[in-house]
C-alpha cells in the first residue's frame, strides 16, 4: 500500500490544529495508517512538525502569490491576502506556537515570507496608506498574531467562521491606517 504523504500531512495538520498535544499514535490513527508506517515517513514528532512547517509555508507562499500582494493598494492587498491564507490559518497558528520549541533554528521559508509581508506593509507606508510609526516587521507579526487568534477563536466556537476575514482586516487596518489630521 502506497502512503500519500500529502494526505498524511493534511490529516496531521487537521488533527494538530484541533489538538496540539496529539501523539504520533493519534496522528497515525487519524491518517488511517499504522504507527510504524508513520515513523517510516517521519522519524518522530519533530520530523513531522518540520514537514508540516514546509507544507504550510508552501501553502502560504502559494496563497500569497494568488493574493497578488504587489498589485493595487496595500490595503486591498492585505484584504486579498487574509482571504487567501484563511484555509491555512489553523495550521499556521499551530506552527507559530510550535516554532517556539525550535529556538535558534532559523527557517529560510519563514524569512522569505516575513520579507514579503514586510515589503507589503512598507509599500503601504510609502504610499501614505499606513502609519510610519509602526515598523513593517511589527505589522507582519501583528498579521500573523491576528490570523492565529482568529483561527483559535473560531476553533473554540467563540467566533463565527464567516467573520474570519472581517475580524482580522478591520482590526489590523484600523490600527495600521494612517489618519489624516485636519
Amino acid at each position: 500500500m502506497t502512503v500519500d504523504r500529502e494526505q498524511v500531512l493534511r490529516t496531521a495538520a487537521a488533527l494538530l490544529t484541533r489538538k496540539a498535544t496529539a501523539t504520533m499514535d493519534e496522528v497515525a490513527r487519524a491518517a488511517g495508517i499504522g504507527r510504524a508506517t508513520l515513523h517510516r515517513h517521519f522519524a518522530g514528532r519533530d520530523a513531522l512538525i518540520k514537514a508540516l512547517e514546509g507544507f504550510c509555508l508552501q501553502e502560504i507562499q502559494e496563497a500569497t502569490d494568488a493574493a497578488r500582494i504587489d498589485e493595487g493598494t496595500a490595503e486591498d492587498a492585505v484584504r486579498r491576502l487574509v482571504a487567501a491564507v484563511e484555509p491555512s490559518a489553523g495550521l499556521m497558528s499551530f506552527l507559530i506556537t510550535e516554532n517556539q520549541l525550535f529556538e535558534g533554528d532559523q527557517n529560510e521559508g519563514w524569512d522569505r515570507l516575513d520579507a514579503r509581508m514586510a515589503t507589503l506593509f512598507r509599500r503601504g507606508q510609502e504610499s501614505g496608506e499606513f502609519r510610519i510609526d509602526l515598523s513593517p516587521a511589527w505589522l507582519t507579526d501583528a498579521l500573523y498574531g491576528l490570523v492565529s487568534s482568529a483561527a483559535w477563536s473560531i476553533q473554540d466556537g467563540r467566533s463565527a467562521k464567516k467573520d474570519f476575514q472581517n475580524m482580522i482586516v478591520e482590526l489590523l487596518l484600523g490600527g495600521a491606517r494612517r489618519s489624516v489630521e485636519k
